[in-house]
């Protein structure tokens, strides 16, 4: 089970690394990708082959970067300045594009049969003792900001005062309500079946937390909800942290790259919400609101428009380095439009223009891939079987909250 949940931590943390990049274009500056998989395709490609070569990863990576930024010019520089809708034409094409050279360029790419057998990140570690604790004392310090950031994000949404004793009690809940779903979960992974008490206590202890925090952040608008959401994400969450913090101990090489991914992902979200909540964060929602507004006071739009372009491939570009280097395998098949249509599902569903949304959205989105796998159906029909339910779950998503869990209504103008 430790292996299966740090794989789906990875997916995951990947996922929410890749849809990162398509919030910052759509999301926040109103720029309709429907090819962002290209930017994912180059950034694999790349480091893997110059892996290969001998190139070092982190100037590999950061190859891949570059490459995808100037994929991200040429697009730009073709489309920026037309409708919406051109741009959203010519991203589905320049990604086609990327992924046929990748299908026929055989003596770069392998063509169909793929590249396997390139270097990956801290397969030859082998840390000591200290090294271990280092890592996992890093690790639990990434959780507790995020934790704390997490909590704050929540207050300022649904709070309003609550007593002091909320955050402690809420916090016991959880941790009593993840650590009795791993107790549920362990027999079933070992073919024993349910275990009647563990599930019952995770029942209650999840339930206990979700009524504690929506009676005591009660506000004009609905919560209960997105907290229970939240709080359900946090307990998947609690799972993937549990099973690294073992993984690290006895440690392999997925437990490192997660722990490495974990890294990357909050350093971006860091960033990210840096430059969103800062001047150039503004004019980027001011642009995907009324662009001609943003052109009436003197802003370059087109610019504006280049640097989210840019900067959101290149962060699509780091998500590829991992997509590539945790499947140990990749080629032009694992890059269809189907992989950007899932970025979609994962911004629609936690909210665009959030980055918190995002990664709840990566959060429940595969848990809904994870647990929708024990459906007794052969691998066609459930694939179409989960189309049709997320597809199902977006519409009844649009009737319910179009701004997505955790969106602003007021603040994407929907419905004005």
């Amino acid at each position: 089970m430790v292996g299966y949940l740090i794989s789906l931590g990875i997916f995951t943390a990947t996922f929410a690394l890749f849809s990162l990049g398509l919030n910052l274009h759509w999301g926040y500056t109103g720029l309709i990708n429907f090819g962002h998989v290209g930017f994912l395709a180059i950034g694999s490609y790349t480091t893997i082959l110059l892996g290969i070569a001998g190139v070092p990863m982190f100037f590999a990576v950061l190859a891949g970067v570059v490459l995808a930024m100037g994929l991200g010019f040429l697009m730009g520089i073709a489309t920026l300045r037309l409708r919406e809708d051109y741009l959203a034409i010519v991203t589905i094409g320049m990604a086609e594009i990327v992924r046929l050279i990748a299908l026929n360029e055989d003596w770069l790419t392998r063509g169909g049969r793929g590249v396997y057998g390139f270097p990956l990140p801290l397969a030859q570690f082998n840390p000591n003792m200290p090294t271990k604790l280092g890592m996992i004392a890093l690790f639990w310090a990434v959780v507790g900001a995020a934790a704390w950031q997490w909590w704050q994000w929540l207050e300022r949404q649904y709070g309003g005062s609550h007593p002091r004793w909320l955050l402690p009690s809420y916090a016991a809940l959880l941790i009593a309500g993840t650590l009795s779903l791993w107790a549920t979960l362990l027999p079933l992974s070992l073919g024993r079946g349910i275990a009647i008490f563990p599930l019952g206590l995770t029942l209650v202890t999840l339930g206990g937390a979700i009524a504690l925090v929506s009676y005591y952040c009660r506000s004009e608008k609905p919560a209960v909800v997105p907290i229970a959401l939240n709080t359900l994400a946090a307990a998947l969450v609690g799972l993937v942290v549990k099973a690294l913090t073992l993984g690290l101990w006895d440690f392999s090489y997925r437990a490192g790259l997660l722990w490495l991914l974990v890294l990357v992902l909050a350093l971006v979200v860091w960033q990210l919400e840096r430059w969103i909540h800062s001047p150039w964060g503004r004019v980027l929602k001011a642009i995907r609101e009324d662009e001609e507004v943003a052109k009436a006071l003197g802003k370059n739009v087109f610019a504006y428009k280049m640097q989210s372009l840019l900067l959101g491939g290149a962060i699509a570009a780091v998500a590829g380095s991992f997509y590539a280097w945790q499947l140990t395998f990749i080629n032009p098949d694992g890059f269809v439009s189907l992989i950007t249509f899932q970025a979609w599902t994962i911004v629609v569903l936690g909210g665009a223009g959030n980055n918190m949304g995002t990664l709840l959205g990566a959060a429940l989105f595969w848990a809904y891939t994870a647990l929708t796998r024990f459906i007794p159906l052969d691998g066609g029909r459930l694939e179409a079987l989960r189309m049709m339910l997320i597809g199902l779950v977006l519409i009844i998503l649009m009737m319910w909250r179009p701004q997505g869990i955790l969106g602003k209504k007021e603040e994407l103008s929907l419905g004005r």
